[in-house]
């Protein structure tokens, strides 16, 4: 289902009475405020407003508003906000003390609200209980409910509440009451820091803010394909560029009858024909009209006595001429910034004339395959590998928007990756590196790419497989993606992580998840010691639209993805009939 888009509502006029009466919005976690997270939370928002005092350090973007009486309540403040906004057909409501909020939450609560039809759709924390002030509305719904109220000071968000309304159980999204609140938070997000291991969305949401934009350049419209528009595509010419024919047939100047002429006009010739009135030439489909023609009549729709032509009794009156502009006018907007450059939209570039496109990307990948185990080609010796995973490892890349333009192997050598990590490749924006990510005494990289200067933006993710992997820049601005060693937790790492990546480098939208009903979702379900970390499964689309997952799964090969259309996500607790993101799988 379509995500709705939405305007954003964010709270942040509470004062922290069981905080010492703090300025909570203004608190930092992680080192930004807290109001900071929830602007950053909702930044696909159509239009957002703050409801609170005024803050002077805002973006101009931003609207602000203060509800009447000051101080009267989450209620009013929602109703002053929606005085504000509230053109879009959603309104995600939330307040201004959640410390751990990514812009994936929200994504959730859209696709959850387009799936269900509900009025509302609420998040639940990691303890159960519902957090009213983190949902999304349906903005006429909301509309609705406050038209009940008998007014809005000191009202409760629960008397808003409709009866319909649906549930997304989220972690990380508790909020901010108490000293001791406010502890665990900035606990949680100084682990973060220390190379604890990240929520995928908390992940995804790091490699979204810390990985700088490429630059932009000129590229024909053919090499562009792969990267994304850091502009809008501009018509350079009229399509069609003059009047054309639109079916094989007869040009005629005024009104019927007329005689036809010997010319006959094709698409492409250079002849030059001029009709007087009443006459009319063969012409053919795609040719440009003869001066002086004023409409073009199909084959099926004329009866030809001699050299006589007539429109038939039963012929529609109609014109089949496609006219200059018709598709489009020179200076005409036909592709937005941040627009994929895919084959068909190289192709629409071409058709309007235009020869460069200003591009970022696309993103050159080096694939490095690292172990000295692996073989790629020749007879296996004792102890070695076939390298099964490293020829096929650019399809899935590609897939995911990285364009491999070099491969190589690498020993399990302590000094191996220095050279590679070194400053100076500029025909590289991301070194993919199989391998070496763990902590075995072969696995060298997390060392080198400190001693290479490196950021490290992810240093592990809560999930399995694919928990070793690895997201850093070096000084000169290539990002690293370190994958397991695993065929299969390798896979679902790309699939997991580089579209992220992608995206952050091109400046193109967040990837919007896709989800689908998991229909053996409790037997997927992660359970045991590692019960709180989402597993990756193969799943196959079953005929009545569900998925089923593989619950066993061998990850020294790519075996288990034969016959699977996408990789699930369960999440902890998923039921039968659950919903999963889904992580389609290339052909």
């Amino acid at each position: 289902m379509t995500a709705e888009s939405f305007d954003a509502i964010v709270l942040a006029g509470g004062s922290g009475s069981r905080m010492g009466g703090v300025d909570k919005p203004a608190i930092e976690v992680g080192g930004r405020s807290m109001l900071a997270t929830a602007l950053a939370a909702v930044g696909g928002a159509a239009a957002t407003v703050v409801v609170g005092p005024h803050r002077p350090d805002l973006d101009p973007s931003v609207h602000q508003v203060q509800e009447t009486p000051r101080g009267a309540g989450p209620v009013a403040a929602l109703a002053a906000g929606l005085q504000v906004v509230g053109g879009a057909p959603a309104v995600a409501v939330l307040a201004a003390d959640l410390p751990s909020l990514t812009a994936d939450a929200i994504d959730r609560l859209r696709r959850t609200l387009g799936e269900t039809g509900a009025d509302a759709v609420f998040a639940v924390d990691e303890a159960g209980r519902v957090q009213f002030l983190l949902g999304l509305w349906r903005t006429d719904a909301l509309t609705a409910r406050l038209d009940t109220l008998d007014g809005f000071t000191n009202q409760a968000m629960k008397s808003l509440v409709p009866n319909g309304y649906a549930t997304v159980r989220m972690s990380d999204v508790s909020d901010c009451d108490t000293e001791a609140d406010l502890a665990a938070a900035r606990a949680r997000a100084e682990a973060t820091r220390a190379g604890a291991p990240l929520a995928i969305a908390d992940a995804r949401e790091a490699i979204r803010r810390r990985i700088e934009t490429l630059p932009a350049l000129e590229l024909p419209p053919l090499d562009a394909i792969g990267g994304v528009l850091a502009q809008p595509l501009i018509a350079a010419d009229a399509l069609p560029r003059v009047d054309v024919s639109a079916m094989d047939g007869y040009a005629v100047s005024g009104t019927g009858p007329w005689h036809l002429d010997d010319a006959v006009r094709y698409a492409g010739s250079p002849d030059e024909v001029v009709l007087d009135p009443g006459h009319a030439v063969r012409i053919a489909t795609g040719a440009h009209l003869p001066v002086g023609a004023t409409s073009v009549i199909r084959d099926e729709h004329v009866t030809l006595d001699g050299r006589t032509l007539s429109r038939s009794a039963d012929a529609p009156d109609r014109d089949d001429t496609r006219r200059r502009g018709e598709d489009w006018t020179p200076g005409a907007s036909l592709a937005p910034g941040g627009t994929p450059v895919t084959a068909a939209l190289a192709s629409l570039a071409r058709s309007a004339e235009v020869t460069e496109l200003l591009v970022r990307g696309p993103v050159r990948a080096h694939v490095v395959v690292t172990g000295d185990e692996i073989r790629r080609d020749g007879p296996l010796r004792d102890g070695q590998t076939r390298d099964s995973l490293g020829p096929v490892l650019p399809h899935y890349l590609s897939w995911c928007g990285l364009h491999t333009r070099a491969d190589t192997h690498l020993r399990d050598t302590v000094g191996g990756f220095d050279e590679l990590l070194a400053a100076g490749s500029t025909d590289t924006d991301v070194i993919v590196i199989v391998g070496a990510t763990g902590g075995g005494a072969a696995d060298h990289l997390r060392r080198a790419l400190d001693r290479a200067g490196a950021r490290t933006v992810v240093s592990r993710v809560r999930c399995r497989p694919g928990g070793s992997q690895i997201v850093a820049t070096l000084p000169d601005e290539r990002v690293v993606l370190g994958l397991p060693g695993n065929p299969y937790a390798a896979l679902a790492t790309v699939l997991l992580t580089a579209p992220a990546v992608a995206a952050a480098l091109t400046g193109a939208p967040r990837p919007t998840a896709v989800t689908g009903t998991i229909a053996n979702g409790a037997e997927l379900a992660p359970a045991g010691s590692r019960g709180e970390t989402p597993r990756i499964v193969p799943v196959t689309r079953q005929p009545d639209g569900s998925w089923r997952g593989v619950n066993q799964v061998r990850t020294a090969h790519l075996g288990a993805l034969v016959g699977a259309d996408a990789l699930a996500v369960i999440e902890p607790a998923t039921p039968d009939g659950g919903v999963a993101e889904l992580l389609p799988l290339p052909r």
